[in-house]
């Protein structure tokens, strides 16, 4: 079904063999001139690589502030934590979007009550009804409908 049955964020993922060898080989064809290192322009270049999209400035000045001050870049050990951070995230966000297809039945981009009520029924049919109405209601107290940011929060907090 879904990662621990329910939504809960998984604990670790590692890269496969070959998921792992092609982001050594993208660090390598992004080190300009073999310093061993990664600029952030070489960061930027790996990451649309990789991941298809340029980071942000905040992103890349986020990286650069975590690596080891004594060297003048990002190193391979440090790029390959980076990566698999980034596609652990990414897997998750893709299982969030997934969860909440699966209860949006009627495909509108929102969860009803009713569907919300549905949903926690299938995945912990052992909560109590009252749980289910007071989370829905905490999460969005004006509306009558969860979007999938929202939905998202419900589960971040719950960790079903």
């Amino acid at each position: 079904m879904f990662f621990s049955q329910a939504g809960a964020r998984p604990r670790t993922w590692e890269p496969t063999p070959s998921e792992r060898k092609k982001w050594v080989e993208v660090f390598k064809a992004c080190d300009e001139d073999n310093k061993g290192y990664l600029s952030r322009e070489d960061f930027k270049v790996a990451v649309v690589t990789l991941f298809g999209y340029k980071p942000s400035k905040i992103e890349a000045n986020s990286v650069m502030s975590s690596i080891n001050p004594n060297t003048s870049g990002i190193l391979l050990g440090e790029f390959l934590n980076i990566v698999r951070k980034k596609k652990e995230a990414q897997l998750y966000r893709n299982e969030i979007r997934h969860i909440f297809t699966a209860f949006d039945r009627h495909y509108r981009g929102y969860l009803t009550l009713e569907d919300f009520q549905k949903a926690f029924k299938q995945v912990a049919p052992k909560l109590p009804e009252r749980i289910i109405l007071e989370v829905f209601r905490s999460t969005n107290p004006h509306e009558a409908s969860l979007t999938a940011i929202e939905t998202k929060c419900v589960l971040k907090q719950t960790e079903l």
